[in-house]
């Protein structure tokens, strides 16, 4: 498996102790290792023999699926000769609940092909514990009885597992039942709802089986997978990150999309792998790198610095040090400004942002209704403050990440209300009514009815609202756009449609912005900023003909998930201890998002908190390489379409 992308020669892969195929994104990814599958199963035909395949269910598959779906439905491809065992399965599990695996493999792909229903098998959830060992035993023994199998696909886990092998994991595990790491149930607790109702444990294929077959694909993409694949890779073999087994494994491959390759050291640092040709950027990145290895301000770095640290080949193009440091010292601070509309009357030629027009039509965009405050919330305080035309926008309703709780209590408040007053609305009263019934006897992840969403989606549009009024918007400039493509009432959304891309094109022609912001952070746990992000980008590509669009820059952000790289900032907005404040009770604005919120991710603490440690952090990194020290900073890169 070869991509166009990954043209690596085996001494610039010498760190990596297992294959990897590095592909531009993930759906390239994705259908080239359908087509690895495609011909498997033709020449099993061919011999007239079944096609053993091992399968993995989570996000990372997907797009194989949706292509393997393709194959059949437009090129033929028939599965009548394959047989089919997943990874695992939640416990204890119903096949037909929202979140099993059974769920998801049919809907994904069994119920779209032609394959046997009894030539599938996955782990059954709804044993009782006595039966499990027994049954685990007889999963393996099928296996077996097949001659193994032929081709096993992979995900990932944030802390190197496979299947649900958890860290800990023995090379020689079998089938069994296992209790899932905390890591784990945080990642899923998307799917369910909030922690308190994502299982404890679940039946996994052992370790011992996924290294006997034949091929094994490991399949990972986005940037939040980068360190635990470098692990992987390039670590040593061990149970602490089961997915460094494959590095003993005969005929295995980590297939990555570029974001989730960017941390292996080809990549990263390709300086320390091969001699290279030393572009700006290369030299901003190993320079900033440098100097925050060795924990040195950019000015402070020497030349036995650059040769001791594999960059003598700069050194000797472009050095001595002394040349080099000044110069991306400079670039550095000239990404610092406090006018992020740009400064009126003052010269903008190193500056990250024009002088002019002095006054500016300012366009964020928020995929939730809570990104801007959390994101940016200090960057639009400032552009408002500074006399800017600002208008927000909130992409989704958001209405997913309420808690039952607080919808119930909103509700409930309304009925009392109501009631206390003698306010007479009966289709009001119905749809609280309603969603109040539904919402005491709602099951564990049974999907909200419209009425609930409506609800929840009030109480976004509220907070959201509210945080505008603060920042000083008018109610003329803040929009909610309600993106067709989010609104499924489930965690799974539909991808970007042209629906989508035309409210967010009129949006954008109405408004005839001078300056757009949007959120870069792909690393939140549910996707909605990736697609959002895509919704901008098509809807500026369609627009680039428009005259305005010569005069609009836009500008990305991340959000409360990670933030750029030093080496990748290109406008840095820093904050008194006063704004550092101002930011956190705009934040604090979003109640339902305060305590206990659905979506936390692995990080436990309140997006407050997140958002003022990022800034603070980004603002220590600015400091230690020797520019001003401020309390806080939020920082930008400019998308050139």
């Amino acid at each position: 498996m070869k991509s166009n992308l990954d043209k690596a020669t085996d001494f610039e892969k010498r760190f990596e102790n297992v294959d990897t195929v590095i592909f531009e994104n993930s759906k390239k990814a994705s259908k080239e290792v359908a087509k690895e599958i495609a011909n498997l199963i033709k020449v099993k035909q061919s011999q007239k023999q079944p096609c053993i395949l091992g399968l993995a269910t989570g996000s990372s598959p997907k797009g194989l699926y949706a292509e393997l779906v393709r194959l059949h439905k437009e090129e033929g491809l028939s599965f009548k000769n394959v047989i089919t065992f997943n990874l695992d399965e939640y416990y204890p599990m119903e096949p037909d609940s929202v979140n099993s695996y059974v769920r998801f493999m049919k809907e994904l792909l069994f119920d779209h092909v032609d394959m046997i229903p009894e030539n599938y098998n996955i782990p059954d959830g709804t044993l009782s514990k006595d039966e499990i060992a027994a049954y685990c035993a007889n999963y393996e023994a099928k296996i077996e009885a097949l001659g193994g199998i032929d081709l096993q696909i992979l995900g990932i886990g944030g802390n190197g597992h496979i299947g649900f092998n958890e860290s800990g994991s023995l090379q020689n595990s079998k089938t069994r039942l296992v209790a899932l790491d905390h890591i784990t149930r945080v990642a899923a607790s998307k799917d369910f709802s909030g922690l308190n109702n994502t299982p404890r444990t679940a039946i996994t294929l052992g370790v011992k089986k996924i290294m006997e077959a034949k091929r094994v694909i490991l399949l990972a993409w986005g940037e939040g997978k980068s360190n635990i694949i470098r692990a992987s890779v390039e670590g040593q073999v061990t149970n602490q990150v089961p997915a460094s087994f494959l590095q003993e494994h005969n005929n295995a491959v980590f297939v990555l999309d570029k974001e989730a390759s960017s941390k292996l050291t080809r990549i990263n640092t390709p300086w320390l792998v091969e001699k290279i040709i030393w572009t700006d950027k290369m030299v901003r990145k190993a320079v900033l790198g440098l100097a925050m290895h060795l924990k040195k301000p950019i000015l402070m770095l020497t030349d036995a610095d650059y040769i001791e640290n594999g960059m003598s080949d700069l050194l000797a193009d472009s050095g001595p040090a002394y040349d080099i440091n000044i110069e991306i010292f400079n670039k550095l601070q000239n990404t610092i400004t406090g006018w992020p509309g740009g400064k009126p009357n003052a010269d903008d030629s190193k500056r990250p942002e024009r002088a002019e027009p002095a006054k500016k039509r300012v366009l964020i965009f928020s995929p939730h209704p809570d990104d801007d405050i959390i994101s940016m919330g200090g960057t639009f305080i400032r552009l408002q403050q500074q006399g800017h035309e600002v208008h927000v926008a909130y992409q989704t309703s958001g209405n997913i990440a309420v808690a039952d709780s607080e919808a119930l209590r909103f509700a409930s408040f309304v009925c009392d209300y109501n009631e206390k007053f003698g306010i007479q609305s009966p289709d009001a009263g119905k749809i609280y009514q309603k969603a109040i019934k539904f919402l005491e006897n709602k099951k564990a992840s049974e999907i909200d009815i419209p009425e609930v969403r409506y609800i929840k989606g009030l109480i976004r549009k509220g907070e959201a609202r509210s945080t505008a009024h603060y920042v000083g918007l008018p109610d003329s400039q803040i929009h909610f756009m309600e993106l067709p493509f989010y609104e499924t009432g489930a965690i799974e959304k539909k991808p970007m449609g042209e629906e989508d891309v035309k409210i967010t094109m009129d949006l954008i022609s109405q408004i005839k912005p001078h300056q757009i912001y949007a959120a870069g952070d792909l690393a939140d746990p549910h996707g909605t900023h990736k697609v959002c992000l895509d919704t901008i980008f098509e809807a500026v590509k369609r627009l680039k003909s428009e005259k305005f669009m010569d005069d609009c820059w836009l500008w990305l952000y991340r959000g409360a998930w990670q933030e750029w790289g030093v080496d990748e900032i290109e406008m840095a907005v820093p904050l008194s201890p006063d704004q550092v404040l101002e930011k956190r009770f705009g934040i604090f604005k979003h109640q339902s998002q305060k305590d206990g919120v659905v979506f936390q991710g692995t990080d436990s603490r309140e997006f407050w908190q997140r958002a003022e440690d990022r800034n603070r952090e980004t603002a220590e990194i600015y400091d230690q390489l020797g520019m001003a020290s401020y309390a806080a900073m939020e920082a930008f890169v400019r998308w050139k379409y």
